[in-house]
Formats: structure tokens, sequence, C-alpha cells
């Protein structure tokens, strides 16, 4: 902290107390010089006194005597300004002194001074002038004269000691000013570093100071703002986290814009929803934040009136997600225009509403199908075709056919409804994976051998053991094989292989079929989806098979891969938790 206010008060002090000195030196300096100029005058005056002023005659006597004795130049002069004497030089050649000032005042007052310059002598002199009268007549004047410089080198000698005592006396008061000035600064110190650590968020104690001043008053009441600052600051935090906690527990994501229009908070589920870091878009508009110009132009609408706003746009382009946005105010300090955005992730709802439409039309096509054919040939039997044995015969068949297609879809779909409504039991055991395959294999075996399809079963006896329902286990493998055979065609190979990882048995079911495209891959598992919708419905398909083992392998705590390569084959890998 920088020690300015120590500086202030110090420097202050410093003025104060080099004024003061000024002040003293011109005062006592003009003073003394007042002082011995009129001791001096009070000397030379007593010893004018002592010549016998009777007459300039008899003062002549004691002239010299006098003169030693005060340690003067005394001059002796008549009425009419003539020199009678001197004791320093011949009266003959000395001028007229009637026109002098101390001469004339004498003659007026009957004592009289003056301070000039003497042409005699060259340097400042006092003169002191006393008329001598003879009864009522002035006769002369006495006047003695001495040399300033004696009364200067007086003042220097005192002017000396002065400064002597002030430097003295500037050495010790400065020493006290340095003391109350850092008495004084130092608890303003204390407090400064305080509050400094107070400002750039570090913890901070209490201040303690041992002063009883109103120093003290101030840093108690610092001491109380900050208990108060503390507590708000904690209150204020725990709401934060109150709101923060239902924010990240909410399924919606929500903006703050401020009155500049820049996003001041964003929630970390719209963060997720969104894939994009948490508070990058803090300090943005809405419009570098998130490009949208739907977005922006709802905004637009909502500003003039502030009035509820709801939207359904689409935001990103690598995976575009769906939302409904509702822009509205927050209600709270009048002068804060601030606006929430609340965004619903519609994406699940609108792909749930396709799957339901798909789902209807499939259903709809899958039973609208057979049921026409039936119908058809019923009619055709009842229009007189039921005389011809044969054609009878192959019709009947046909419907049979048509028939057993539909009692494959209502099973498949009873099993995926049942899965789904959380219905199905699950009758968790150890079955053993090798004597699951083979029995399958011996389910299918016909079939593959129908087409010359080689299944190669590459696991060894008691090799792995997996957790889970014999007969869903049954099915899952069933409807894998089944379809492989479908999509292999005459002469190719089907090969079974088990490894296990930390977490699972893994079982792959590679063939060498007509594979699948590499954009369609995602798509299986779905329902009623088919790579090749006219193959697989002439091959008896329903296209839930593989729909069917997703949701057992799911119910399972399982999962299901699948990776194609077109023209070459498909891998089916089915995650067995352990």
């Amino acid at each position: 902290m920088k020690k300015l206010f120590f500086y202030k008060i110090f420097f202050s002090y410093l003025v104060i107390i080099c004024v003061s000195f000024l002040l003293l030196d011109v005062f006592v300096s003009g003073k003394v010089k007042d002082v011995l100029t009129y001791q001096v005058e009070k000397e030379l005056l007593s010893y004018a006194r002592l010549i016998d002023q009777t007459s300039l005659e008899k003062a002549s006597r004691h002239l010299n005597q006098v003169a030693k004795t005060s340690n003067s130049r005394i001059t002796l002069i008549d009425a009419r300004g003539e020199v009678f004497a001197d004791s320093e030089k011949e009266a003959a050649l000395m001028d007229n002194h009637f026109n002098r000032p101390e001469i004339q005042e004498a003659r007026v007052r009957g004592t009289g001074k003056s301070i000039r310059f003497s042409d005699t002598i060259g340097i400042d002199m006092l003169y002191m002038a006393v008329a001598v009268k003879d009864e009522k007549n002035v006769s002369g004047y006495v006047r003695l004269a001495r040399p300033l410089h004696e009364v200067q080198n007086v003042i220097d000698r005192v002017y000396q000691y002065m400064l002597l005592t002030m430097f003295i006396v500037a050495v010790i008061s400065l020493t006290i000013a340095l003391f109350f000035a850092y008495r004084l600064y130092e608890p303003i110190k204390i407090m400064g570093q305080f509050t400094e650590k107070l400002r750039k968020g570090e913890p901070v104690g209490t201040i303690i100071l041992n002063t009883d001043d109103e120093t003290k008053t101030l840093a108690d009441n610092i001491n109380y703002l900050v208990e108060e600052l503390k507590s708000k600051i904690r209150i204020a935090n725990e709401e934060k986290s109150k709101l923060m906690a239902a924010f990240t527990s909410m399924n919606e994501g929500v903006l703050i814009i401020n009155e500049h229009d820049l996003i001041e908070f964003s929630s970390p589920v719209l963060s997720n929803m969104l894939a994009i870091q948490y508070g990058d878009v803090n300090g943005k508009t809405l419009m570098e934040a998130f490009r949208s110009v739907d977005l922006q132009k709802a905004f637009l609408e909502f500003k003039p009136l502030r009035a509820n706003v709801s939207r359904e746009i689409v935001l990103g382009n690598i995976e575009p997600v769906i939302l409904r946005v509702t822009i509205s105010a927050v209600y709270g300090n009048p002068d804060d225009e601030k606006t929430m955005i609340v965004f619903h992730d519609m994406t699940k709802l609108k792909k749930l509403e396709q799957i339901r439409m798909d789902f209807v039309a499939n259903v709809t096509h899958e039973i609208k199908t057979p049921l026409t054919a039936i119908i058809g040939y019923l009619d055709t039997i009842k229009d007189g075709a039921i005389n011809n044995i044969e054609e009878t015969k192959r019709f009947i068949d046909i419907i049979l056919k048509h028939a057993e297609r539909l009692n494959r879809l209502v099973q498949d779909l009873l099993i995926i409804s049942n899965i789904e409504m959380k219905e199905m039991i699950i009758n968790i055991e150890n079955v053993s994976l090798r004597a699951a395959v083979t029995n399958v294999i011996s389910l299918v075996e016909a079939k593959a051998d129908s087409k010359k399809i080689i299944i190669d079963c590459n696991l060894q006896e008691d090799s792995f053991s997996i957790k889970g329902d014999r007969d869903k286990i049954t099915q899952i493998f069933v409807n894998i094989l089944d379809n492989a055979i479908k999509f292999t065609p005459e002469g190719g190979e089907i090969s079974i292989a088990a490894g296990q990882s930390d977490d699972y048995v893994i079982v792959t079911i590679t063939d060498t079929g007509i594979g699948i495209p590499k954009d369609e891959i995602q798509r299986l598992g779905e329902r009623f989806y088919r790579v090749d919708k006219s193959r697989s419905r002439d091959l008896g398909g329903t296209g839930l098979g593989l729909s069917i083992v997703k949701h057992l392998m799911m119910a399972h705590g399982g999962k299901m891969e699948i990776k194609s390569q077109l023209g070459k084959g498909t891998t089916v890998s089915l995650f067995f938790p352990i």
C-alpha cells in the first residue's frame, strides 16, 4: 500500500514547523535588533549625561575619558552647529553639524537620535545627541556615536544561537511529527490493507487497533459492515446455490439477458442441451452466441412490449436440436430490464411423435397387406374358385401364409409392448453360452441347409456363462441367426465367436451376406425398419426382429452393436453384463 497518506500528514507537520520558524525568524530578528538598538540608545544617553553639561568647555575636559569608557565617539557642538571638540578628529576639520537630524531633534526635544551612513568613517552609525543648556538657552550639544556593526555582531550571535536552537527544536519537532504521523497512518494502513483484501475477495478476519480515538470507531464500523457483508454474501450464495440447484434439476435450459442485450447467465442444462461449453455464451448477444435468426426475431418481437413470446426453433448444425423457447420479463428491480428465455428440448418428443406416426403407418401397412390378400383370395373362392379344388387349395395356402404373417406380427408387437411396459418377467439364471447357441443352431439349421449356408460355432464347451433369462436369450439368438440366414446368399457362411472384457461377455455373429449401407446402420433396431423392404417382406420378416433384440438386450442390462460393409457382410455384437 502506498504511503501517500503518511507523507501528507508528515509534510503537513513539516510545513507547519517551517512556517512557524520562518515567522519566528522574521519576528525575533526585527525585535532583537530593535531591543539592542534601544539598549545602545539608553547606554549612549546615560553616558552623555555623565558629561558636565553646564558648558562645552567643562564638558570637553571629560571628553576623552567618557569616550574611552563608553566605547563611543563623542562630539561637542556649539549652538550654531560648529564642532567644538571631537574625541577622534580635529574639530577645525569637521563640517557644520547644525542640520544633522539628531541635532535638530535635540534642539527641539532635548534629545535626538539618528541612524545613517557616516561619510567620515564610512560605516552605519547610531547618533545620540543631548542639548547642553545654560539656564534656559541651549549653548550646544553633546553627541555620542557608536558603529552599528557592533549591534549587528550581537544580532548575528543571537541569530546563530537562535538557529542552533531552532535546528534542535526542528529535529525534536520532526521526530515528534514522524511519531504522530505514523500513529495516525498505521491504523489507516491496517484498514486500507484490510479493505484491499476484501476488494480482491481474499479471506479477512477482524481489524484490531490499540487506539481509543476515531480510528477505533471507524475500524469497529468496518468490522460490523464486513460481518454484515459476509452475512449477505452467504445468504446470496445460498440463494444462488438454490437457484442453481433448481436450474440444474430442471429439464429446461435457462438464459438471463441483461438490459444491454448481453447474456448474463446460462444454466448447465442449456449447455448440455446444445453441447456447448458451460459459460461460453456469457457476455455475448443472442446472435453471437447461437447464430439463429429465428431466436433473434423472437427476442426483437418481445422487446417493445415485453410481453411473453413463444416460438419453436431449431439450433445446431451438426446435430440439430428442436426447441420450444419462451421469452418473458424478469420482474425484480424496476431499473433492470432483464429477460429470461426458457428452452424446452422438443427433439425427443418430436422424434417420438414421428416414431409413433411411422409406427401407426407401418402397422397399418403391415396389417393391411396380408388382410387385403386374405380378403381377395376369399372373395375369389367365394366367387366360384371353390369348385376348382386345386385352385382352392393353392388359395388357402396363400391365405394361411398371410395369416401366419399376421400372427407373427401380432406376437412381435406383444413382445415389444411387454418389454416397453416393463411387464415382461426376466428370470435371471446362469446360462451356458455354448448350450444356448447350440440349441438355437438346431432350430435354424434346416433353414440354413436349404441355402447351403455353413454355421460355424467357435465356442468351447462351457467356455462362457452368461446371466439372463434362458428363453429370452434363445429368442435373441434366433432373431439374429434368422436375419443372418435371410440376407446371406446361398453357399455363404455364418460364424459365432465369444470373448470377454472387464464388464461384458461379448458374442459376435458374423455373416457373409449382402451387408448394410453405412448411413442406414444407425437406424437398425427401429420398429418396422428394413434396409431392403421388398426383399425382407418376401422373406417373411416383420421388421421387428432387431427391435426385439435391442429391447431384450437392454432388459438384460446389455447392448447390441452392428458393423457392416456393403457387399461383404455384417457383424452383430451382443454385450451381456458379467
